[in-house]
């Protein structure tokens, strides 16, 4: 099996860390790591929606599987915000619809239940992280 290109990249960015630090490479400091979460894109139409309304969406989801997410799909249409700006509007409702479809229709067998309650939790952490964004707070989730 050969070496992917990325690994080529890490091995290399490695070495470089290890050359420019005299005390060897087993020291991190001054290494700096940035992880970044790659959303799809059902995931990246969530809305970032006011914090009640988004409790209430997550209190939706946990009672009526797939209802809050269809609640949700409608805060796009008012103007709420997503991670895919270059999609428009009615895209990224129709992409909430479908969300809140796979939940009701998956909810029979307990897994759109439990992706509805998780949609729900990552509607009030986006809503989290907005108001934090709003007042200047740093962010530490």
């Amino acid at each position: 099996m050969e070496p992917s290109h990325k690994d080529a990249e890490t091995a290399a960015a490695a070495a470089a860390v290890a050359a420019a630090d005299p005390r060897g490479a087993s020291s991190s400091s001054g290494v700096v790591v940035q992880v970044r979460e790659k959303k799809g894109p059902l995931r990246a139409a969530i809305p970032y929606m006011p914090f009640p309304v988004a409790v209430i969406c997550l209190f939706l989801n946990t009672f009526v599987p797939g209802l809050g997410t269809f609640v949700s799909a409608f805060t796009v249409l008012c103007g709420a915000r997503t991670d895919l700006p270059d999609r428009h509007v009615c895209c990224v409702f129709w992409l909430n619809i479908a969300a809140a479809l796979i939940q009701i229709l998956t909810a029979i067998v307990m897994v759109g239940w439990i992706m509805s309650i998780f949609w729900g939790m990552d509607m009030v952490i986006l809503a989290i992280l907005t108001g934090y964004k709003e007042q200047g707070i740093p962010q530490q989730l």
